[in-house]
């Protein structure tokens, strides 16, 4: 190839270089807690299960269980505006409500709790936010409201811009995923980033795009307002919600809940997963059923609704627009419900490479600007003291959530939001005390505590729940039983990592002309 063509070519693979290089660092310490809290989404109804073990899975259909919840809902929130009724399933063991009540809530929130899908009464069992603390955090990064979305969004599009423009640097970016070589200092770091950016990155680029695709009307909001007079509008031609109706104010029962639910079962040939009933007890009660998202990669299933006052089929939501279904393809394949046992385990390790890759990223780029025995500048030693807060620390701040939930009372009021304190004080503690170490000796320490913390879940479980943990076993739940075999084999990862970062620092190598050429990342 002529140097004419070669020329522009090195120019555009160095200005990627530069922005790959700055576009990761910038977003990688809130993307590196990203992929790690919404990697343990995936497996978000199991955790919540494993840190309410109080409660224990009854066998009930979709029809039974919503019939129990309705009759306890006409004797708690007869006069409620709204009741949505979410089903259990293979992974969800409860049925949980909400209710929009007639007289809102001065802070905006409903009533939500979780029901038996037998017996149809409140569950008693431990408060906690569960799996769904890291799914919320995953993207909203426990700021208000629409601030930590925009963050988190914001760091997405610094994530699909560093993934393009490390595809377009990299020159042999598949001879390079089979090369790692070991204990070289800068160059071990540049092959694992390689190795771990090259085997996810199907997954990395999809990832990252339907994550963006997800909130795209809150980031471009303009089309609807354009075209909408309120929200609730669109969401109703986009997702089909069921129509706003007033009620009448005319008294009249609901009808049987149950065979309207094997009806709309048949008519759309699959379980139901939602019934969302408005104006209960209202003649214009109306009561909408939606076909669960198991096995269906599409997150906007079809519904079917019907007269709450008569029974009478009303309607069934049409195939959607070319846009709305591309747009539940893009929302299923990021939160992965569709997923059998066996894919979301295969998204699980896809996920912790994209967290390696994000990691190794900031470990390469403070180990490509260390000079031995120069001085380090000030945004070197900034950026390896955030790399150690964030990438050694975070994760025992995880352990320490989970720890937590055993740990506190059960009985203590207001535990759930003092599960989420000792996650952010654990985290925030870590962080500053690190900063009393020499690096390489806060590495290794952080590292032990974390695996310390992720293998010792296992033994607290047993020993302060021992009334639900032992018949779980006995019973053959696997469920505590792998959760507890993955909290350890997390822990012993931890340990090899501290026992890396012990190891002496190798000898930098000589540098050639090859070395001398600019880098990846």
């Amino acid at each position: 190839m002529s140097e004419a063509h070669t020329g522009p070519q090195r120019a555009l693979r160095q200005t990627m270089a530069w922005a790959h290089g700055w576009l990761g660092l910038i977003a990688g310490w809130i993307l590196f807690t990203m992929f790690l809290t919404g990697t343990a989404a995936y497996f978000r109804p199991e955790i919540t299960q494993w840190m309410q073990p109080e409660i224990r899975a009854t066998a009930a259909t979709p029809a039974q269980a919503a019939s129990s919840a309705v009759r306890y809902l006409a004797r708690t929130g007869a006069d409620d505006l709204q009741w949505y009724i979410y089903l259990p399933d293979a992974r969800t063991v409860v049925t949980r409500v909400f209710r929009v009540p007639a007289k809102p809530d001065p802070r905006g929130r409903g009533s939500e709790l979780d029901l038996d899908p037998v017996s149809g009464t409140p569950l008693t069992a431990r408060e906690t936010r569960g799996g769904e603390h890291f799914y919320r955090f995953h993207f909203q990064l426990q700021l208000p409201h629409p601030w930590g979305r925009w963050l988190a969004g914001i760091c997405a599009m610094a994530m699909l811009g560093a993934i393009i423009s490390g595809v377009i640097t990299h020159k042999r970016i598949f001879a390079d995923f089979f090369t790692l070589r070991w204990n070289k200092g800068q160059r071990s770091w540049l092959d694992a980033h390689n190795v771990s950016a090259v085997l996810g990155l199907p997954y990395h680029a999809m990832i990252t795009y339907t994550g963006l695709i997800t909130l795209v009307t809150m980031y471009m909001p303009w089309p609807v307002m354009v075209n909408y007079a309120k929200p609730a509008q669109f969401a109703q031609a986009a997702y089909g919600t069921p129509e706003d109706l007033p009620a009448t104010g005319v008294r009249r029962p609901l009808v049987a809940i149950a065979p309207l639910v094997r009806d709309a079962e048949q008519r759309l040939g699959g379980p139901a997963t939602r019934v969302i009933i408005q104006n209960p007890g209202d003649s214009a009660a109306r009561v909408t059923v939606a076909l669960t998202t198991r096995g269906a990669i599409s997150a906007r299933t079809p519904t079917v609704t019907y007269d709450g006052a008569t029974g009478r089929f009303v309607a069934r939501s049409g195939d959607p627009a070319s846009a709305i279904q591309t747009s539940g393809v893009m929302l299923g394949l990021h939160l992965a419900q569709y997923a059998s046992t066996g894919l979301r385990w295969a998204y699980f390790v896809l996920g912790l490479t994209g967290a390696a890759m994000v990691g190794t990223g900031l470990l390469l780029w403070t180990a490509k600007r260390r000079k031995p025995g120069a001085t380090p500048f000030f945004g070197l030693v900034l950026a390896e003291r955030l790399n150690i807060a964030v990438i050694a620390a975070f994760p025992s701040g995880m352990a320490a959530f989970l720890l937590a939930n055993r740990l506190i009372p059960a009985e203590m009021a207001g535990r759930a939001d003092a599960e989420v304190s000792a996650m952010f004080w654990t985290w925030g503690l870590l962080a500053l005390a690190q900063l009393g170490l020499p690096a390489r000796r806060a590495w290794t320490l952080l590292f032990g505590l974390a695996a310390t913390l992720w293998a010792g879940i296992p033994v607290v479980n047993a020993l302060t729940t021992p009334r639900w943990f032992l018949p779980s076993l006995l019973d053959g739940d696997r469920l505590f039983l792998a959760f507890d075999i993955a909290c350890l084999a997390i822990g012993i990862g931890f340990a090899a990592a501290a026992r890396l970062s012990a190891r002496p620092a190798p000898k930098a190598p000589g540098r050639s002309r090859r070395s001398m050429e600019p880098a990846h990342a």
